[in-house]
């Protein structure tokens, strides 16, 4: 059973987070979309400072999303960390859809965000994976997009998107909305496109 609240409050963490933000300069702003269940996407994923600045920002709102991974991460000893910073283990594997997984996950709970990353690496790709995209249109829920920029230091969720199902509108419409967005290392920006399959 998943425990799917998407705020809490933790007082004591989050006076340290907005601390910890004051002190680096960070700042937030956020437009919650009025929507129990999501998909929350994080572009551009360039850097490994983007885990650590975004929980700072997340834990200082008390936003508590959930992400997924893959169920070798929520082994002990770790397994009870992964899962009280919100990891939801997944199969993974030639055996295991896990869009399929993730739609069911949806579809069984009353409030539920899970937070991913299409890039999926913090190197350069060519395009964008798709998971996200799917698992919002089997769950009939909406894409919610955020960012850190690095530039001028601002931590945001912002945009509501209900996928159409035509994806390649739907992606310009995201193409737009990150363009000027600075991550950490811009020369690893991936593209905001489909895999091309000659």
């Amino acid at each position: 059973m998943i425990h799917s609240p998407v705020f809490q409050r933790r007082p004591v963490l989050q006076t340290f987070c907005r601390l910890l933000m004051r002190l680096s300069g960070w700042k937030v702003t956020v437009d919650f979309p009025d929507a129990p269940k999501y998909v929350l996407i994080f572009a551009h994923h360039t850097s490994n400072w983007d885990f650590p600045i975004g929980l700072m920002i997340v834990l200082a709102i008390g936003f508590w999303p959930h992400w997924i991974g893959k169920a070798s991460l929520f082994k002990p000893p770790f397994g009870p960390l992964m899962r009280w910073l919100g990891g939801i283990p997944v199969e993974r594997g030639a055996r295991h859809n896990v869009v399929d997984q993730v739609v069911t996950m949806f579809n069984t709970q009353p409030a539920l965000v899970v937070a991913m990353t299409p890039e999926g690496t913090r190197s350069k790709t060519e395009y964008w994976k798709t998971g996200f995209y799917h698992i919002a249109r089997g769950a009939n829920v909406p894409i919610v997009l955020s960012y850190l920029d690095y530039k001028r230091k601002i931590g945001a969720i912002g945009l509501k998107l209900m996928p159409t199902g035509d994806i390649e509108a739907d992606l310009a419409v995201i193409r737009e909305f990150y363009s000027d967005v600075t991550g950490k290392h811009p020369e690893r920006h991936g593209e905001i496109q489909l895999r091309v399959i000659e």
